[in-house]
């Protein structure tokens, strides 16, 4: 490659890092205030990319580009004013996951919404008037606009570091960044602060997405394509630093173009493709800064958010009629075949069901008793599920062996990853994790000679013996049983006695000899087992595999699944994947707009269960049987 082919190649991977620091700066300065995971910034990104293209084709393709670029962003930014006040505020003392569930039902009712307004086609904008032509570098063309972009971000830097340094809306924004209780006990009204910020955040995102109108068209699955971007930004730059983020973002553009402009390169006979490298490179760079400096490169230690581990209560043994109920429910679940049998489907839904609730336990197991917020759970469940293909295609194992050994790879990458994922915590262990799990599924993506590429593995029927779909419900049935009563009894071992302390206490454990990063490290080695297991099934259960079973997308169904279910109990994670499995099944049967209505009925349970449905229908029993045993005394005094 040329030297001017190179400057040239920088130069584009500074022009999409122009746009990617506003969407990062956005969501570093909401953290940094709020300490919302917004899993919905991205929408509002691709809402400024939407309106900025509806608002050109009303006020014209001149001067009304430049008009509708910042109209787009303000209108962004009150739609964000919206979103807080009628569903954030209620949100802010929650445990952060919650928050998360929060904001990714919003997700999905915003890519409804925008798929109501704007159609399933990609929009194309106009080129910028003025500067739709290039300008000539070292003998090359460049575009014009991409320059402007090129300055459009310092020049965002510069004002965000005027408003903040020389303000006193920045001084109260500092402040609150450093210490939000402090700051209300002096008299800061957290509220209109707190909406002030959303709004200005999200209002940077959407003109982050307007300005790349003339670049790429609008069309759906932006919002999740650049929320995975924009956390990598926010975490390597540290969180709540916004030239941190700036800093980041050009970090990731310039390698990110050097990769593509190095293109395939041949040494010694061996050829390598740097361009393959792309999907991949800046979670390799995440994972590294992670390790090395959690807190990121312009962060501080100290703003690691709160673990939401604070919040558990100690979890207790079933008693007569949970266990009543549960030999009750087990028996339902395996006469379903039979009783389904004027519905097929029943069978189908029924292993879906059950591996949903494996992968959701498995969660739950380093989740809530352990105390290890994880982003990229999905790894192991695609590790289980491609090892088992590989297993049984390339090595000819029986379906038996297959079932065996596809969860021992699954635990060997998740020992691997718990080696240093057990140094972090909160936020940080959650990033490190998703970075895990994006690698491995660039890897699947990419190496089609072994995984298939992007289409995958087909061929992985069970046995002949397992042929009927009852047969493998049954095996289902029994293997998820299994675990769960395993998972169940490992909780209530010593070895779960010590991973709740560790979990409450990392100190106290220390002190009393309990080897914390040790047992944390075993925990994220039993999950990843029985993910890969609850991966192995479904892989039989479809016949084929796809590099999606790793993406972020399954990884937080996982969590939505906990959450909904509940992390302070057991059944929770069961539960919560009945529920969410059965919604999402019979609303995408139902509606189009499915995603807008499971969103808004996620964002009702949230709000109505903080606790998860099976948590907050144990809190009403408790409290109304405190209330019945109260009125009994005052009846016998």
């Amino acid at each position: 490659m040329s030297f001017s082919g190179l400057i040239v190649q920088l130069l584009n991977g500074l022009a999409g890092a122009s746009s990617l620091f506003l969407v990062a700066a956005g969501l570093s300065l909401i953290f940094g205030v709020t300490r919302i995971v917004n899993f919905a910034h991205g929408s509002f990104y691709m809402l400024g990319l939407f309106i900025a293209w509806s608002l050109v084709q009303w006020l014209g393709s001149g001067l009304g580009f430049w008009v509708a670029v910042p109209l787009a962003a303000l209108l962004a930014g009150l739609l964000g004013t919206v979103v807080e006040v009628l569903l954030l505020r209620r949100v802010y003392r929650a445990p952060e996951l919650f928050q998360l569930l929060a904001t990714f039902a919003l997700v999905l009712v915003i890519q409804d919404a925008t798929l109501w307004c704007w159609g399933p086609e990609d929009l194309l904008g106009p080129r910028a008037p003025g500067l739709s032509g290039s300008m000539e570098i070292l003998g090359r063309e460049f575009p014009s606009y991409d320059l402007f972009l090129i300055g459009v971000a310092p020049a965002v830097l510069a004002a965000m570091w005027l408003l903040l340094k020389r303000t006193r809306w920045g001084m109260l924004v500092r402040a609150a960044t450093q210490d939000r209780d402090m700051a209300a006990a002096l008299g800061v009204n957290q509220a209109l602060l707190f909406t002030s910020v959303f709004a200005l955040g999200t209002a940077l995102a959407g003109l982050g997405g307007a300005l790349q109108l003339p670049r790429e068209p609008a069309h759906l699955g932006l919002d999740l394509l650049t929320i995975g971007d924009a956390f990598v930004v926010v975490v390597i730059g540290g969180l709540g630093s916004i030239p941190g983020a700036y800093v980041a973002a050009l970090l990731l553009g310039l390698i990110k173009a050097l990769c593509i402009g190095l293109g395939t390169v041949d040494f010694g006979g061996w050829s390598f493709s740097f361009s393959k490298l792309t999907l991949v490179a800046e979670f390799l760079v995440m994972a590294l800064v992670l390790v090395l400096r959690p807190w990121g490169l312009m962060g501080r230690a100290s703003v690691a958010s709160p673990a939401l581990a604070l919040m558990e209560k100690p979890l207790q043994a079933a008693g007569r009629v949970q266990r009543w109920l549960t030999a009750l429910g087990f028996i339902a679940l395996l006469a379903l075949p039979w009783w389904g049998q004027a519905w097929p489907y029943a069978t189908v839904l029924g292993v879906d069901l059950l591996i949903a609730a494996l992968f959701a336990a498995s969660l739950h197991f380093i989740m809530g008793p352990g105390g290890l917020h994880s982003f990229g759970h999905a790894a192991y469940f695609g590790l289980g599920a491609y090892a088992a293909a590989w297993l049984l295609q390339s090595m000819a194992w029986p379906m038996a062996w297959t079932l065996l050994g596809a969860p021992l790879v699954a635990a060997l990458g998740a020992l691997v990853l718990g080696w240093f994922a057990v140094r972090l915590s909160g936020i940080y262990l959650a990033m490190l994790t998703l970075a895990f799990a994006q690698i491995l599924w660039a890897i699947c993506f990419q190496w089609e000679g072994v995984t298939g590429g992007s289409n995958g593995l087909t061929g992985l029927w069970p046995a002949p013996w397992l042929s009927d779909k009852r047969a493998y419900y049954c095996l289902t049935l029994a293997l998820t049983a299994l675990a769960a009563w395993l998972l169940r009894r490992a909780l209530f071992s010593p070895f779960g006695h010590a991973l709740r302390a560790a979990r409450d206490s990392a100190v106290r454990a220390e002190a009393v000899g309990i080897n914390v990063k040790r047992v944390q490290w075993l925990a994220l080695g039993i999950a990843g087992l029985f993910a890969g297991l609850a991966g192995a099934l479904f892989a039989f259960s479809k016949g084929s595999i796809s590099p999606d079973v790793l993406g972020v997308g399954h990884s937080v169904d996982a969590l939505v699944m906990v959450l909904l279910g509940g992390v302070q109990t057991l059944s929770g994670p069961l539960v919560g994947a009945a529920v969410f499995t059965g919604l999402q099944d019979s609303i995408a049967r139902s509606t189009e707009y499915w995603r807008a209505l499971l969103g808004g009925v996620m964002l009702l349970l949230v709000l109505l269960f903080p606790q998860g449905l099976v948590g907050s229908l144990s809190a009403l029993r408790q409290t109304f049987t405190l209330i019945l045993a109260r009125r009994l005394r005052k009846s016998t005094a």
